[in-house]
């Protein structure tokens, strides 16, 4: 009974969309985990190569908790193997559940929430899809609207009628029951399902339109881009730079269940940049609630189209692709 899961280390855990999440490394890692960088893949020469390397790198020296992995990896050995293995490959293959999906054949409930973006809902989603021994989805939010309380006490009678049915063989009707269950947000209510992506979805295309609005219908050839200037340093409270495009108030409700993806066009006046995007759910008030969000690193924009469905295209992070800066991509 997997719960909040991260089957893929480096996209579910270090990199998110080739951009690093310090997260979990700088506080909790650091005491359960070992060493886990093999000596027998690298000598000591190469490896003080690439820690040298890394350690010029800009946004590594404008980061002193990182920097200082690698000063003294000894404090977090496991920070300093994930900044000395920015894209992803055997080191993280062999440490993701991901790789392993084909040989699982033990019955596995996967418990996430929505609000577990970068994390465990894209583990939990890839999980369901890949194991292939019976499997049950539940999709939820915790009590807290963000993580799940500690100590731990949600969901207890779910994981005991999983438990009663698989290991004391007691009848508990678990499996009479539709594979997927999802808390509807907004309305706020339960709801079975029978796959993921739903069969039912009427997929819609939205543009990005002038006047920052967000519209189904397609933009025109004459219509002018939009622009914004990023500002690192940001101080406590101020406001991140971005633009924002916003829907015609809606006339009925409207229910985005399912996955999602932003195909941007953009140029750039630097050599990289990292895109964060967010979609949020405006009241009548202008009160706005988080759905989603997603991260790319604009030289990880590399698509591996046999793995790509247009909801969901996969980014395979195994190198960067230089950026001139003024050309759109």
């Amino acid at each position: 009974f997997p719960v909040d899961a991260a089957p893929d280390i480096y996209r579910h855990w270090a990199y998110h969309g080739g951009i690093f999440d310090i997260g979990f490394f700088h506080h909790w890692w650091p005491q359960v985990l070992a060493h886990q960088l093999d000596a027998s893949d690298l000598s000591s020469v190469e490896t003080e190569k690439m820690i040298e390397t890394v350690k010029n790198n800009p946004d590594i020296r404008a980061f002193p908790t990182a920097y200082t992995a690698l000063m003294y990896p000894d404090k977090n050995p496991h920070l300093q193997d994930a900044l000395l293995h920015p894209y992803d490959g055997p080191y993280y293959w062999e440490r993701s559940g991901y790789t392993k999906f084909d040989k699982i054949n033990v019955p596995s409930y996967l418990l996430s929430r929505w609000t577990g973006w970068a994390i465990h809902l894209p583990g939990a989603f890839a999980a369901y899809q890949g194991i292939k021994a019976p499997k049950k989805l539940t999709i939820t939010i915790p009590e807290s609207g963000v993580g799940f309380n500690r100590p731990w006490h949600e969901n207890h009678d779910l994981v005991l009628r999983w438990y009663d049915h698989w290991l004391k063989g007691i009848d508990t009707g678990i499996m009479n029951e539709p594979p997927i269950k999802i808390l509807v947000q907004g309305v706020n209510k339960w709801r079975y399902e029978n796959e993921w992506p739903l069969a039912r979805t009427r997929w819609a295309k939205f543009y990005l339109r002038e006047n920052l609005s967000l519209s189904e219908s397609p933009p025109g050839a004459d219509e002018s881009p939009d622009s914004f200037s990023n500002k690192p340093g940001l101080r406590p409270k101020e406001e991140v730079p971005a633009i924002k495009y916003t829907t015609a108030p809606l006339t009925k409700d409207l229910e985005i269940t399912g996955p999602c993806a932003l195909y941007l066009y953009a140029a750039l006046s630097t050599g990289d940049a990292d895109w964060m995007v967010e979609i949020r759910d405006v009241d009548s008030s202008g009160a706005e609630k988080l759905v989603s969000m997603g991260w790319l690193r604009a030289s990880h924009r590399e698509i591996d189209e046999s793995r790509s469905k247009p909801y969901q295209p996969f980014h395979p992070h195994t190198r960067s692709v230089p950026v001139e800066p003024g050309k759109v991509y």
